[in-house]
């Protein structure tokens, strides 16, 4: 079966990759580290989970934008321990950062966040106690939430650990591949030595069944999604090709 969501038209190669990263302080990295090393990597920009009481750091974002040619995409990553929680805090915060991802780890986390089209990507899917079923998988493809594949377990892990690890990303490509459900790719970096290139990325989801071009096309769907809201989200936008302005007569 192909993968989902290639399609060279929709997703063409020379689209940037982005990562998604987790800057200090809940991180040991600071914003503007990750920044180089990601640029270093060959990535076009990073997605930074952060929270309604974290600081980037004494950079602004658009300092390290202009001091290391990366694109930065501010998120937060909602980690609450009901639904009921986790569904205010996207309220409280869907309008102010370009990105809203909720923690996994459950599988009721897990449900409600496939199942709310505020959220952009459920993470962790598959930390703790955390499972993807085919109601989840279904729900997330509906809603267009993305589902990420953390690399972070394969890459700083051995043994039985790694094994699982490896058992439960084939099972979620399995689940994302029938289900057409969207996705994105990380390697769960919290410092910037954790960072890993494209190509590395690539070679470990050859590991659980996906092609080079697959885990390409989920880094750079990182990006795609913040252009998206970052247009939805202009003052100026009303729906899909309608703007508020001025317009020439001819246009």
């Amino acid at each position: 079966m192909a993968d989902p969501h290639i399609d060279a038209d929709a997703r063409p190669e020379n689209d940037p990759c982005y990562e998604a990263v987790v800057p200090h302080p809940e991180g040991e990295s600071t914003a503007a580290r990750f920044a180089l090393t990601a640029r270093e990597y060959g990535y076009g920009g990073i997605v930074f989970h952060t929270g309604p009481e974290s600081e980037i750091g004494p950079a602004t974002p658009s300092e390290i934008e202009n001091a290391y040619e990366t694109d930065i995409v501010d998120g937060i990553e909602i980690d609450r321990d009901s639904p009921g929680s986790a569904s205010g805090a996207v309220g409280n915060h869907r309008s102010e950062y370009t990105l809203v991802l909720v923690r996994g780890g459950s599988r009721e986390t897990n449900r409600f966040a496939a199942e709310e089209p505020r959220v952009d990507v459920l993470t962790r899917s598959m930390a703790g106690r955390g499972d993807v079923n085919h109601v989840i998988a279904k729900a997330a493809a509906r809603n267009g939430v993305r589902i990420e594949f953390d690399f972070g377990p394969v890459l700083r892990t051995s043994g039985g650990r790694r094994v699982r690890a490896l058992s439960d990303l084939r099972k979620l490509r399995e689940l994302v591949n029938q289900y057409d459900v969207p996705y994105v790719v990380s390697a769960g970096a919290r410092r910037h030595l954790e960072l890993r290139a494209p190509r590395e990325l690539a070679a470990v989801g050859e590991v659980i069944g996906f092609s080079r071009d697959a885990v390409r096309a989920g880094l750079r769907e990182w990006g795609r999604l913040a252009a998206r809201n970052r247009t939805l989200q202009d003052g100026s936008f009303i729906e899909p090709g309608v703007r508020e302005g001025r317009y020439d007569e001819d246009s």
